[in-house]
């Protein structure tokens, strides 16, 4: 009976050693990171395939098997499926992603507006920079920061395009903002968006009197509110811009500041100053000093005094504060 009982051990433990050998887990190549929405998972890279699951943007996967451009990856779950290259992020990238997005957390919002097509966001400004992911047309952004990056000679106007060609050192230039995209259903993110891809959701009557100035919006502010004939608060802007095409050196040139004129029951432009190099961001606070008053600034690359170029508004009048060797600036009154 004894030898019965350690022939059955004997064989259960070939059996188990045979199974560890044949059947334990493969090790991944690497580790990556679901880099879109939702990225459906097939059974194989052939034209006819089924859906094994559908992971979302973030979710950990590991990278088990490479296939030309397709990638055979093992969900968190066990699943495993194959998806295109291009829907996955690196660890590496990923993480330039999140250091990205923490950056974007701390940065003050310039503007607001929305994906008005199909849009890539990037890991930096430039066509041929790191894609992080798709934005779907109409999605919210909140707008951070502009820099400009020279065109792409064979890059149509209206796409980003894959491959960007060698540019000429006096090549036309576009603008990139950088972005936080504020969803619903998921984490925050961020990233480098095509300028002429974002419409500004500009309040009313904001673009009516910047087209009538012919000016192009890159920023507005809130300075404070007031209340109009029937006692509701209206709002008075500071609105920063520039002539012209995308791609200037300055971020805005421009600057306005309407107020709500009650006997005229409208906004009336009450400041307007330019012929300057302004960069963004643009500080607004108020004055600890006297209730009720603003300032806000921002900074004047390449200018003599090496300080920001600051503004006092108190009530409706606006003012430069200029250094001792400069003139005062005429704020002006009513009118458009």
């Amino acid at each position: 009976m004894r030898k019965v009982i350690l022939g059955f051990a004997l064989v259960a433990v070939i059996c188990f050693a045979a199974y560890l050998k044949f059947h334990h887990p493969k090790v991944a190549l690497e580790v990556a990171y679901a880099g879109n929405r939702q990225v459906t998972l097939w059974s194989t890279t052939a034209q006819v395939r089924e859906p094994v699951v559908i992971v979302s943007y973030g979710d950990r996967l590991d990278v088990m098997q490479r296939f030309q451009d397709q990638v055979k990856v093992r969900t968190a779950n066990g699943f495993e499926g194959w998806l295109n290259e291009r829907d996955l992020l690196s660890e590496d990238l990923w993480q330039k992603s999140k250091d990205l997005i923490t950056k974007a957390s701390t940065m003050p919002v310039e503007a607001r507006g929305h994906t008005r097509v199909l849009s890539n966001l990037h890991l930096e400004p430039g066509r041929d920079t790191p894609r992080l992911r798709q934005l779907n047309k109409s999605v919210v952004v909140d707008v951070l920061e502009r820099q400009t990056e020279p065109v792409p000679s064979a890059a149509p106007a209206n796409s980003e395009g894959d491959d960007a060609a060698a540019t000429p050192a006096d090549a036309k230039k576009e603008d990139w903002w950088l972005v936080r995209v504020n969803m619903v259903d998921q984490a925050n993110e961020a990233g480098w968006v095509l300028g002429r891809f974002i419409d500004l959701d500009v309040p009313q009557p904001l673009p009516d009197y910047a087209s009538s100035a012919n000016m192009r919006i890159v920023a507005w502010f809130d300075l404070n509110h007031v209340a109009d004939a029937t006692g509701a608060a209206r709002p008075q802007y500071l609105v920063v811009g520039t002539h012209g095409p995308e791609g200037q050196p300055c971020d805005f040139t421009i600057l306005r500041v309407y107020t709500w004129g009650g006997q005229r029951d409208r906004y009336e432009t009450a400041f307007v100053d330019s012929n300057f190099c302004g960069k963004l961001p643009v500080n607004v606070s108020q004055n600890q000093s006297t209730e009720g008053d603003l300032t806000f600034s921002f900074a004047v690359p390449g200018s003599a005094t090496g300080k920001d170029r600051t503004y006092h508004m108190h009530q409706t009048i606006v003012r430069r504060v200029k250094e001792k060797e400069q003139g005062a600036a005429k704020p002006r009154k009513q009118g458009r």
